[in-house]
């Protein structure tokens, strides 16, 4: 259970203000526009997106050990944090 409530807290997290959240506010800004409409949307958008993920990580995980996609998924992030720094 503790593997679960971390995947959804990072989750969570991670999309909490991100890019994706303020596209969605905007489209709720619309009258136009249903909300149930835009949450079923993005809903779906989103559980799209995290079975695309789960599946490419079986693929990758039944081809190279975890702890190696662990280092290859933190140098990614320490490059991009860095990249980041630098252009900022």
């Amino acid at each position: 259970m503790k593997a679960y409530v971390a995947v959804f807290l990072s989750v969570f997290l991670a999309e909490l203000g991100d890019k994706t959240q303020l596209a969605t506010m905007l489209f709720a800004t619309d009258a136009a526009l249903s909300r149930g409409g835009i949450l079923a949307a993005a809903a779906g958008a989103l559980v799209l997106s995290t079975v695309l993920a789960v599946v490419a990580g079986a693929v990758l995980g039944s081809w190279v050990q975890s702890r190696h996609l662990t280092r290859i998924a933190a140098l990614g992030f320490i490059a991009i944090g860095a990249w980041m720094l630098v252009r900022g």
